[in-house]
């Protein structure tokens, strides 16, 4: 794979290779009080804006090598850690690019692409894997049967799967044991009107102002205004799957 794994964190990462290279029924356990599926299992959800596609666009730009503001913001809000293993939840990660001709690096975040046409939901056995109407690609745990078909089907390496037995779970992002997961774009604040996501927060709380999040499908949105105005770019866009996450200056 083109994206580093695990054991590859702070390698370089060739930006040609990163843009164009390819790439048994499990026991949901639950803490207390916590409900498997807060955000629900399917493409229709209360409270949706219609004919909305929600989305990021990230300016590598603007976006230290040395800050991992939107990692912490994104573990904190979702109850996961990074504890250096193979094995720890990777909903969102910092990746160095390197221009081989130029020499030139620039470091930017990875996670979860919202496909328009994701391959996660193609390859799904139960139909766990699933993309809300406003382009949120979600997995419904209560049918996740830990295959991991998903994970080896993403060509941006942005699912986990939960080894461990899950305890002080955060409410609004319910995790099982035997399950994958990944970013979620921060359903829970979507759907309750926040307008915004953890990692887009801690970024502007930053000053770096790297990140933006909102309705692509807006053509007034801050995020449709900047994308209509300014080149950027989607990762593997050679794939035609019509990501919700877009790059500038990488």
């Amino acid at each position: 794979m083109i994206i580093p794994t695990k054991k590859e964190k702070g390698a370089e990462v060739s930006r040609r290779d990163f843009l164009k290279s390819g790439a048994a029924l499990a026991t949901v356990t639950l803490a207390p009080g916590v409900t498997l599926m807060a955000f629900g299992g399917k493409a229709q959800a209360d409270g949706l804006k219609p004919g909305a596609r929600w989305g990021l666009l990230i300016d590598a730009g603007k976006c230290p090598e040395d800050c991992s503001a939107c990692v912490s913001a994104c573990s904190q809000e979702h109850g996961w850690e990074d504890n250096g293993l193979d094995t720890d939840p990777q909903w969102i990660r910092k990746v160095t690019l390197k221009e081989t001709a130029t020499g030139r690096e620039n470091s930017l975040p990875v996670m979860c692409q919202h496909c328009e046409s994701p391959p996660c939901v193609d390859v799904c056995p139960t139909g766990a894997s699933f993309k809300r109407e406003d382009g949120i690609v979600l997995v419904n745990r209560h049918t996740c049967i830990g295959c991991r078909y998903c994970m080896m089907a993403c060509p941006f390496k942005a699912r986990s799967f939960v080894h461990e037995q899950i305890t002080d779970q955060k409410t609004t992002t319910p995790r099982g044991n035997g399950t994958v997961e990944g970013c979620n774009l921060c359903v829970h604040k979507i759907d309750r009107g926040d307008g915004t996501t953890a990692c887009v927060e801690a970024c502007q709380a930053t000053g770096n102002n790297a990140m933006m999040f909102g309705d692509l499908n807006d053509p007034e949105s801050e995020i449709a205004v900047a994308v209509a105005t300014y080149a950027s770019q989607e990762l593997r866009a050679d794939l035609g799957l019509g990501l919700g996450v877009r790059y500038q200056n990488i």
